[in-house]
């Protein structure tokens, strides 16, 4: 996988994991590390849980460039000041998931890119165009997306892609309801995918 799997129009879509305030973010506080985390940190993170790879070494080259493509989408904002840009959309935790509704949905909605067993499709160089959902190739139990709220606050603002004549290409807003996507998410967050032995 690559950032694009998770992070929609290069990092550039409102509430499609946008990362315009990123660079301007860090170092922030990581609840999950429970201590002040650098911007490396961060995406080293990702490397390990979201794309269940190898972190990088905060000095190469790729890191670098990781680092100045968010501080060009900063566009000389001051440090510590935000774009109004939307990154989550809120959603309600009280809706009761339902993994077998859930389903039903993957395979009307999601399958036709994700695979029919969470496999993903591949272009024609064989590089994922759209990331598999769970197995050995899946992110791991450890990522953000392996959790129902998280991964269906996501789901519900940009999914389906491409389904959606009005906004931004890619753009399914509209088309699930946070029920669906409470449901979706259910489904295929309790999938079989690889361990995160340093959770």
């Amino acid at each position: 996988m690559n950032c694009n799997s998770c992070h929609v129009q290069q990092g550039k879509k409102p509430m499609g994991a946008p990362y315009i305030n990123t660079f301007n973010s860090f170092p922030q506080y990581n609840p999950r590390a429970n201590r002040e985390v650098t911007l490396q940190e961060r995406i080293n993170g990702c490397f390990q849980r979201s794309m269940n790879g190898k972190p990088l070494d905060k000095e190469s080259a790729e890191m670098e460039a990781m680092i100045a493509y968010m501080k060009w989408l900063a566009q000389d904002v001051p440090h510590g000041a935000q774009v109004q840009i939307k990154n989550t959309w809120p959603l309600d935790t009280e809706l009761v998931p339902d993994a077998e509704r859930g389903r039903g949905l993957y395979a009307l909605q999601c399958a036709s890119c994700h695979g029919a067993n969470g496999e993903g499709r591949r272009n024609a160089s064989g590089e994922i165009a759209f990331p598999p959902l769970w197995g050995d190739e899946s992110f791991n139990i450890g990522a953000g997306l392996a959790r129902t709220y998280k991964a269906a606050a996501f789901i519900r603002n940009n999914m389906p892609m491409g389904v959606s004549t009005h906004g931004d290409w890619g753009e399914g807003q509209g088309v699930l309801t946070d029920q669906d996507a409470v449901d979706i998410a259910e489904f295929f967050t309790h999938m079989p995918r690889p361990d995160f032995p340093a959770r």
